[in-house]
C-alpha cells in the first residue's frame, strides 16, 4: 500500500490534479507523529511492533501506565552508590564524570507529574538527544558498510566516507531532535497545565515532527501515513463503528499491486526508484525492454526513460517496419 500510494500521489502531481506544497512531507510527518503519540499515550491505543518501536525511541517514562515509582528510582541509585563504595576509593577520571553529570542530572526542575525521577527534566532532553542521535548515526552507518568494503581495496579513501558522512548526521539529527522536542514539549505542558494528559502527545508529537526537517523524505511519510491510516481502520473494526470486509488485506494488496504495475508499463516516472529496481530484480530485467513508445499515444510519458532504447522486432508481426529488425541466420 506504501508503493501504490505514493505512485497515485506522483501521477496526480503528474496530470496537474495535484498541487504540491513546500515541506508538504514535513507536514503530513507532523500530522501522522501527532496522531501516533496520541494513540501511543492512550491505553492499549497501539500494539506489538509500532508500540514496541515508539516505546524504544520515546522511552517508558512517557507511557502513562509506566509503574516506575520514585521509591524504586531512589532504591537503585542507593544500590549503585553502596557498589560503589565497595570498590577502592579511587577517584579516576570516569568517576569523577560519572558523578559530575549525575549530580547536574539530579538537581533541577522536574514536575512532580514527570515520571523520569532520575533526571531533571532538562538533562531528561538532552539524553534523550544524544541516545537518538547515535542511533541514527550508527544505523545509517550499518547501511553503508557494505558498498564502503566493496571499494575497500580500490578505494582506500571511501572507508572515511562511512563514519563522516552528511547522510548519517541528517538521520542522527532527525531521530534525536524528534525525541528531544516531543519530551521538551511533554515537560512544558506538565509544568503549564499541572498534571499528565494524553492529550499533550499531540501537540508534542506534531512539534517533534517539524524534525522531518533534517532528514527530509516523501517515503517515509507516506509510509507512516498508510499505516496510520490502516491502524485507524482496524480500530473502527474493534470499536463497531467501521464495517469489517472479509478478505479485505488481499483485495487492498490486489489493488496496490495493479496500480503499481500499470505504472512500471505506463508511467516508470511516478514510481519509487526502489521500487523499480526491485521489478527489475524479480524480472530479470524484463521490464525494462518493453516497447514503450508505441505507448506514448496515450499522454502518459512511457518512453520518457527509455529514450535510447529501440528494440528488436521480427518484421513478419509488425505492421510498421521495425527500426532494428531481427537478422535471421
Amino acid at each position: 500500500t506504501r508503493s501504490a500510494t505514493e505512485t497515485l500521489f506522483r501521477m496526480g502531481v503528474a496530470r496537474g490534479t495535484i498541487t504540491t506544497l513546500r515541506n508538504g512531507e514535513v507536514l503530513l510527518f507532523c500530522i501522522t507523529a501527532a496522531m501516533y503519540m496520541f494513540f501511543f499515550r492512550c491505553k492499549d491505543g497501539l500494539k506489538g511492533f509500532t508500540f514496541s518501536a515508539l516505546r524504544f525511541i520515546v522511552g517508558k517514562e512517557e507511557i502513562p501506565t509506566h509503574s516506575y515509582s520514585p521509591e524504586a528510582a531512589y532504591a537503585k541509585v542507593e544500590q549503585k552508590t553502596q557498589k560503589h563504595e565497595e570498590k577502592p576509593r579511587r577517584m579516576n577520571v570516569i568517576a569523577l564524570i560519572r558523578k559530575l553529570v549525575d549530580s547536574v542530572c539530579k538537581h533541577g526542575p522536574r514536575h512532580r507529574c514527570c515520571k523520569h525521577y532520575e533526571d531533571n527534566c532538562i538533562s531528561y532532553c538532552i539524553k534523550g538527544f544524544i541516545r537518538m542521535f547515535s542511533v541514527g548515526y550508527l544505523i545509517q552507518c550499518c547501511l553503508r558498510i557494505p558498498s564502503a568494503f566493496r571499494h575497500l581495496f580500490t578505494q582506500p579513501s571511501r572507508l572515511f566516507s562511512l563514519f563522516y558522512n552528511k547522510e548519517n548526521f541528517q538521520l542522527g539529527a532527525f531521530l534525536g531532535s524528534f525525541v528531544s522536542i516531543y519530551k521538551g514539549t511533554s515537560c512544558f505542558l506538565r509544568w503549564v497545565r499541572n498534571l499528565d494528559d494524553e492529550l499533550h502527545a499531540i501537540i508534542a508529537g506534531f512539534l517533534a515532527g517539524v524534525s522531518m526537517m533534517f532528514y527530509k523524505s516523501t517515503t517515509i511519510s507516506m509510509y507512516l501515513a498508510s499505516k496510520l491510516v490502516e491502524t485507524m481502520y482496524f480500530k473502527g473494526i474493534e470499536a463497531g463503528k467501521v464495517p469489517y470486509f472479509p478478505h479485505a488485506d488481499t483485495i487492498i494488496y490486489s489493488i496496490s499491486t495493479a496500480i503499481c504495475f500499470q505504472a512500471a508499463v505506463m508511467e516508470v516516472q511516478t514510481l519509487r526508484p526502489s521500487y523499480w529496481k526491485f521489478l527489475l530484480r524479480l524480472t530479470k530485467g524484463k521490464f525494462a525492454v518493453m516497447n514503450r513508445k508505441v505507448l506514448d499515444v496515450f499522454g502518459t510519458g512511457a518512453s520518457k526513460h527509455f529514450q535510447d532504447f529501440i528494440p528488436r522486432l521480427d518484421p513478419r508481426y509488425t505492421t510498421v517496419t521495425p527500426e532494428l529488425p531481427i537478422e535471421f541466420s
